[in-house]
């Protein structure tokens, strides 16, 4: 067991992949959270609370993760460089507990904490400009309010993190080279072949179609009407519940084959 994984040796071996290359943790996070507060600050001045809220979760949650992911476990890529050379004992669960513990906990509840904060900042600030003797002054206060990260706009956005997060930790380790690129490549791939074997099989089946989903429906043309033919709610549901939980874990947990397969 202590061959697998070792309180003090993954000690150490966190701390070494942090310190080695703040640049690549602290800082990638640093800049991360300051661009956030950009986005906000401007979204906020040109589009609006709500699209400023909406759009900087969505872009420094998901994004943000996405982006950190690329650098953690290409880190681990190599065995001739870094942590995954210097620390040779440690074994290939305890890189992978690593790379997961940086982007999949660390990070997320730091920019969680700081949005959250940041949040709270721009609306209390928001009220606080408002006239109480306005007559519209209700109206404007209940308008704005502090993003809900328990709402289905929030579940949705974690569902993306999971999603590319596990995508970006996958690829960081079977792209030694430019991951981000290569990776970000890959998901568009992906996603219009899954969008393509949709299309061609609406055509085979129902002749010219306006629009497919990647799984789940085909929009026909019926004179000036339009009809959509949804799959079976049973398979929908199998589909949906694989893509919300099968898929991420798989993709969480496969740079943890990669890295034993490193090691021979």
């Amino acid at each position: 067991m202590s061959d697998i994984f070792s309180i003090k040796r993954f000690v150490l071996l966190l701390r070494k992949t942090i310190t080695e290359r703040p640049t690549q943790t602290v800082g990638v996070t640093g800049l991360l959270l300051i661009l956030s507060l950009t986005l906000y600050f401007v979204a906020k001045n040109i589009l609006g609370f709500h699209a400023a809220q909406h759009l900087t979760f969505a872009w420094g949650f998901a994004g943000g993760g996405f982006f950190l992911s690329s650098y953690v476990f290409n880190y681990f890529a190599s065995n001739a460089s870094g942590s995954s050379y210097l620390t040779l004992p440690a074994s290939y669960f305890e890189k992978w507990l690593c790379g997961v513990l940086i982007a999949g906990v660390f990070f997320p509840i730091i920019f969680l904490l700081f949005y959250h904060l940041m949040d709270v900042f721009f609306v209390a600030a928001y009220h606080r400009s408002l006239d109480p003797n306005s007559l519209f002054y209700k109206q404007q206060y209940d308008s704005v309010f502090v993003f809900d990260l328990h709402g289905i706009l929030a579940c949705k956005v974690y569902f993306m993190f999971a999603m590319l997060t596990g995508f970006m930790l996958t690829g960081g380790l079977y792209f030694n080279k430019t991951a981000l690129v290569k990776t970000t490549i890959a998901i568009c791939l992906i996603l219009g072949v899954l969008l393509g074997l949709n299309w061609i099989a609406g055509v085979m089946f129902f002749g010219p179609i306006k629009d497919a989903g990647i799984y789940d429906h085909v929009t026909l043309e019926i004179g000036r009407a339009e009809g959509v033919i949804l799959l079976p709610s049973g398979v929908t549901h199998i589909l949906r519940t694989s893509i919300a939980y099968l898929l991420p874990a798989v993709l969480w947990l496969s740079p943890l084959i990669r890295l034993r397969e490193k090691e021979f």
